[in-house]
């Protein structure tokens, strides 16, 4: 009882959260955050080490101009130097004013002007003949050396604070942050428009899917113009007309094949009703016709079934010869006693030179069925059954001597034929079933009817029916 009482929390680790989040972020939201990241990165592969060469070079840049300045300078106050004579203070002008100059004589005595902090070293330098430019604290500052006749005779130094610079650097970098926010909006812009491009036709393949999942076989694709994605939308409509036609062909099937278990099913019934009215009667006549019907219909089930199975296959699978004079004859009775039975005859005639056919021996037998049950039923006089050699096929041709078929062979073969006068459904099916054997089923005269079937031969596995359709 207690363990019943307890509760059990399950604690999910934060990595599978994360992934979960990350699972749920939109495909557009993940392309622009790649083509800005993207974006960001490659600038600041390119912009920091920009950014340090153009402080380096603003440095060596202003380097060089002390270094220049300083020379005017030397050039400018060298008679004076050698000649011990006071300095003229105009000599000392620069045209920035941010410079510091001052001269020094050979013993390193300042003769005039000053520069800040101490830079002996420098000095020393310059009084050995040598011209220098470095960085020493918050200064750039050049040496140059005076001379007369090539004798060092003095120094001149000049200095400039390091803020200068950096702040003239801060300009161009700042330049250069503002050309790295346009890029990395402009990849912002163009990761949005592509993420839109990309993500459309996913997001329509997506609720086309849904749709199809839904039962909607009608659900067709857009192309977005984006190979991998039309593919994939391509297949997924190929698929969707292929479940379309799946079962629209089931449930034409199942219509189709009803009407045709109707005919036994409404004898049986009749019979067994009259059976019942005359109780006096024997009924074991009855009883024996009924069990008949009950083996025809059995094996008109069987056969639905077995052209059920090898209509879902498709017409991959290889199918023996038929030989058709057998499969009449062994037909030919079953239909002469019900032709008997209305007064009428049945007629067969089977050329010898006629090939074997290349179809399904169920399929035939059901076909065949149809035409003779719609000449016993709307009919008149002898119902002819003839296997003939045709153009590259074998032919049957169902006549009888009635009045003959006043509908459009469009209309005759359709299922709404059976709401007008009488010619079911089964031609419907009749027709779908020769066209699933490659055959083809006409009427080839109207009056008086006859009907050709038309079958490949099984001679050559090449052979294909004929487009033109051969005379009565």
């Amino acid at each position: 009882m207690t363990a019943l009482g307890r509760r059990s929390t399950l604690t999910v680790p934060s990595t599978v959260t994360a992934d979960r989040r990350g699972e749920d972020t939109p495909v557009r939201t993940r392309i622009i955050a790649l083509a800005v990241l993207t974006s960001v990165l490659a600038t600041c592969l390119f912009a920091i080490p920009l950014a340090v060469a153009v402080l380096e070079y603003s440095v060596q840049h202003e380097r060089g101009h002390l270094v220049r300045a300083a020379g005017d300078v030397a050039i400018d106050v060298s008679g004076n130097v050698y000649a011990e004579e006071p300095i003229d203070p105009g000599d000392l002008e620069l045209d920035d004013d941010d410079h510091a100059v001052a001269v020094y004589d050979d013993d390193g005595e300042r003769l005039a002007g000053a520069v800040p902090g101490e830079h002996s070293r420098l000095l020393s330098r310059a009084l050995d003949g040598k011209v220098r430019a470095r960085t020493e604290g918050d200064l750039l500052v050049a040496a140059f050396p005076v001379t007369h006749s090539d004798e060092v005779v003095g120094a001149v130094l000049v200095a400039t604070p390091r803020a200068t610079v950096l702040w003239q650097v801060g300009f161009l970098w700042a330049a250069m942050a503002g050309l790295a926010a346009a890029a990395v909006a402009i990849a912002w812009l163009v990761g949005r428009r592509q993420a839109r491009r990309l993500a459309r036709p996913l997001e329509d393949l997506e609720e086309s899917a849904r749709r199809l999942g839904d039962g909607d076989f009608s659900v067709r694709s857009h192309r977005g113009g984006i190979q991998e994605i039309d593919a994939v939308g391509a297949a997924l409509d190929a698929t969707a007309m292929r479940l379309d036609d799946l079962l629209a062909r089931e449930r034409a099937f199942s219509a189709d094949a009803s009407h045709q278990l109707r005919t036994p099913l409404a004898g049986m019934r009749l019979r067994l009703e009259a059976a019942l009215e005359r109780p006096d009667a024997d009924p074991r006549p009855a009883i024996t016709a009924t069990l008949v019907d009950a083996d025809r219909l059995e094996a008109i089930i069987d056969e639905l079934l077995t052209l059920a199975r090898a209509e879902r296959r498709g017409p991959a699978g290889r199918v023996e010869p038929l030989d058709l004079d057998t499969l009449i004859g062994e037909l030919s009775p079953e239909w002469g006693a019900r032709l008997a039975l209305h007064g009428r005859d049945l007629e067969v005639r089977v050329d010898p030179d006629a090939p074997d056919a290349r179809a399904s021996g169920a399929a035939v037998r059901q076909v065949l069925g149809v035409l003779v049950d719609n000449a016993v039923t709307h009919g008149r006089g002898t119902v002819t059954v003839a296997v003939r050699e045709a153009p590259g096929a074998v032919a049957v041709d169902v006549a009888d001597e009635g009045p003959g078929v006043h509908d459009a062979e469009g209309l005759l073969f359709s299922r709404q034929a059976d709401r007008r006068d009488g010619h079911g459904i089964g031609l419907a099916l009749a027709r779908r079933l020769v066209e699933a054997e490659q055959g083809r089923l006409t009427l080839t005269r109207v009056s008086p009817p006859v009907f050709t079937l038309l079958l490949p031969t099984a001679a050559r596995e090449d052979d294909v029916v004929p487009a033109r359709q051969p005379g009565g």
